[in-house]
């Protein structure tokens, strides 16, 4: 018998897992769906299925679910399937956990140490016919399509080196390329980081390995037409403190920033490092060249959430919240310099991703008007940002309801930038459910145009992307 979740603030209301799969076929939908929405909304997040092994439960550490909302013709229907990674499939044996947190050995089960910890949970991309459910510490996981059924860990044909794959990768909507890299592939808590660029066929075309200067917590990076910058932000990760029993990563903010800048058509020893003041970014909105300088949107925290400091002491709250701020950069120089682009407490930066790497004029984000104690750190507004006219459009329905990331989807393939809709789920939390909202993405002020009402809640999660149907 599975013994009760703890009642830790990470595993209690929407935080708490959703211990079932299902489907609905046909779901209410609340004013109409646009005739061109057409394909489905891939949203994934931590959603452990037993109760933690230890007392160092982290949100980042649950297995990942996978929720699919499909479109078509007017309709909306739903399932939702839990990725079955080796460690899925070993603890469901078992009926039990037997991986620590982050796969800490010190808190494993001893007939597991050494077997693969993945979790899959963070973010789920489609390129080149394959849907990949992304963990940034293994390599990245296959589902299907059509039905979420696992499919194993795609290796690129055995080309990916260091077994590790950035949740956030980048792809080109020029070349159909897909860049990404990996940190740690040295081992935990190691210096040691890889970049790879995938083709549009899907084949690895570039795999290069470099050292950092120290290991970090890389979430994501920032790539333009001509140019990659891999941020080490110090979030430190350390083997020693995770021997310990302590938080493998933590925030030194003593301890300096780096980007490390590399033009997308030379090798990678003429990477150029420059030194930032230390700061975190879990994401970024988008980056463009502009002339000889890189020109970059980033989510910027004065202090890195959700870890405390090296010491063990909790972080202070009041600097764990990021903003909107625009950083400039010139690798050949060495300059760097950032300006807050807007004061908005919020994350889960998006844009029309067919600008990807390109100059962006609009944007979207998850916000909040400002963070309270006890706020548990959950987004009650969509934001969209006229990046041009300098000017910020809210939409909020109270509260009470929960927004998650907000996907931007095109009015059609050949539709112009920035034309299109804002999808995103919205936790109920008076009802203890939630629904699925359609919202036109520049012009937020009015309101869902449709919402699809779930019979259940969807959990706090991470990321998702639209996938287009195929005809």
């Amino acid at each position: 018998m599975t013994r009760p979740f703890p009642k830790h603030p990470q595993l209690t209301g929407n935080f708490a897992p959703m211990l079932m799969e299902g489907e609905a076929s046909d779901l209410i939908v609340h004013g109409e769906l646009p005739d061109g929405l057409n394909g489905t909304l891939f949203r994934i997040g931590p959603n452990p299925q037993y109760p933690p092994r230890d007392g160092n439960h982290h949100w980042f550490a649950g297995d990942g679910m996978v929720h699919g909302f499909r479109f078509r013709e007017g309709c909306a229907s739903y399932l939702n399937r839990w990725v079955r990674t080796p460690k899925f499939l070993a603890e469901r044996a078992a009926g039990e956990a037997l991986f620590g947190t982050f796969g800490n050995p010190m808190t494993t089960d001893p007939t597991v140490v050494g077997q693969d910890s993945g979790l899959a949970n963070t973010n789920i991309v489609h390129h080149a016919g394959r849907l990949l459910a992304l963990e940034e510490a293994h390599p990245p996981f296959e589902m299907a399509c059509e039905d979420l059924s696992s499919r194993g860990y795609h290796s690129f044909a055995s080309r990916l080196t260091g077994g590790r794959m950035t949740a956030h990768p980048k792809i080109d909507p020029e070349t159909g390329e897909m860049l990404f890299f990996g940190y740690s592939t040295g081992g935990y808590f190691t210096d040691l980081m890889t970049f790879h660029v995938v083709n549009a066929e899907g084949e690895i075309t570039r795999a290069e390995s470099f050292r950092t200067p120290y290991s970090a917590m890389v979430h994501d990076f920032i790539v333009t037409r001509s140019h990659v910058v891999f941020p080490v932000l110090p979030l430190t990760g350390s083997l020693e403190r995770a021997m310990q029993g302590q938080s493998p990563f933590a925030w030194e903010p003593e301890t300096p920033g780096w980007l490390g800048v590399l033009h997308r058509d030379a090798g990678i020893e003429t990477l150029k490092w420059i030194e930032v003041p230390a700061c975190y970014v879990f994401h970024v909105l988008n980056a463009f060249d502009d002339g000889d300088e890189i020109v970059a949107d980033v989510m910027k925290y004065d202090a890195a959430p959700l870890f405390p400091h090296a010491d063990g002491t909790p972080g202070d709250p009041t600097a764990a919240t990021s903003t909107l701020w625009r950083w400039t950069l010139n690798g050949p120089a060495g300059s760097f310099s950032a300006r807050q682009l807007d004061d908005r407490p919020g994350e889960f930066p998006r844009i029309d991703d067919r600008r990807a790497g390109l100059s962006h004029r609009h944007g979207w984000i998850a916000a909040v008007d400002q963070r309270r104690p006890g706020d548990r750190g959950v987004w009650t507004e969509y934001v969209h940002l006229d990046l041009q006219e300098k000017r910020r459009t809210i939409w909020t329905d109270g509260a009470d309801t929960h927004l998650s990331e907000p996907v931007f989807v095109p009015a059609s393939p050949d539709a112009a930038a920035d034309d299109g809709w804002i999808l995103g789920t919205a936790y109920r939390a008076a009802e203890n459910r939630s629904d699925v909202l359609v919202l036109a993405a520049t012009d937020l002020s009015q309101g869902p145009i449709a919402t699809v009402e779930l019979p259940h809640r969807v959990p706090h999660g991470f990321h998702g992307n639209w996938v287009d149907a195929v005809a």
